[in-house]
């Protein structure tokens, strides 16, 4: 019987950093589409000044844009930079992941919840929405690495106590002032980030993305004022990634 060719742990790091950008540019249409309510995957991608479907060497990760210098190839319309941003920054995901990990399953589940914290901390910023099937998705990449990498019960506790507590706080802020303080997709979102943080960093968590939030705030155009909508969705992002990779980073 013939050998089976396995790929070994060097040559899946390398492939998860090929593919990378080509997930970066995915993610850009989830992050465009889906808080919109429309599909992924189709009808294919296409200018949205012009409206013109972008043929396959528009679509080059990271390439197509530098040679365009952002603008459309047939109206000229600048494209979003955060398109760009998102293909560099999921490759970075990637590059970390296979420098923290020692296995290619563990730098693989890295890369994926640094993609999906990106992809929901972009549609916060740029749509107020934390789309279900990313907040899903989160929560079972926490609990599947939970059950590989850690313990499935703080992972739960974590979850329930982070969905729960902010439950709680919207609840309590709409009655004390009769309006939506928190959206509920900050609530789902708490229960995958509380069970990749563990009910012990869980506070930390919060703290983080708070001071993120009210800094950027400060220093953002508006300033920080009394009613002014945050998108908390995203410091929550940024916070529990870090609170999540850092101790791998000490290690």
């Amino acid at each position: 019987m013939a050998d089976v060719f396995l790929p070994d742990a060097r040559t899946l790091s390398i492939l998860l950093v090929l593919v990378a950008p080509v997930v970066g540019s995915f993610l850009g249409v989830v992050i465009d589409r889906l808080p919109r309510g429309q599909s992924v995957v189709w009808p294919g991608s296409a200018c949205r000044a012009c409206g013109t479907r972008l043929r396959p060497c528009d679509l080059v990760p990271v390439l197509s844009f530098v040679r365009t210098r952002g603008r459309c190839r047939h109206c000229g319309a600048a494209v979003p930079p955060w398109l760009l941003y998102t293909e560099l920054a999921a490759t970075g995901a990637a590059l970390l992941a296979v420098a923290l990990a020692a296995t290619p399953l563990a730098a693989g589940l890295i890369a994926l919840g640094l993609w999906l914290l990106w992809t929901l901390a972009l549609c916060d910023l740029l749509h107020f929405r934390l789309p279900d099937p990313l907040t899903l998705a989160l929560a079972l990449l926490a609990l599947v690495w939970a059950v590989l990498f850690g313990d499935v019960g703080s992972a739960l506790t974590g979850g329930l106590i982070g969905a729960g507590s902010f439950l709680a706080l919207r609840i309590g802020y709409r009655a004390l002032r009769g309006r939506e303080g928190l959206g509920l997709g900050d609530v789902k979102l708490m229960f995958g980030l509380g069970a990749l943080s563990g009910p012990l960093d869980l506070p930390l968590l919060v703290l983080v993305s708070a001071l993120l939030a009210l800094a950027v705030a400060a220093v953002s155009q508006g300033g920080w004022r009394a009613g002014r909508a945050l998108p908390f969705g995203a410091a929550l992002a940024a916070g529990g990634a870090a609170v999540w990779l850092v101790p791998m980073l000490a290690n």
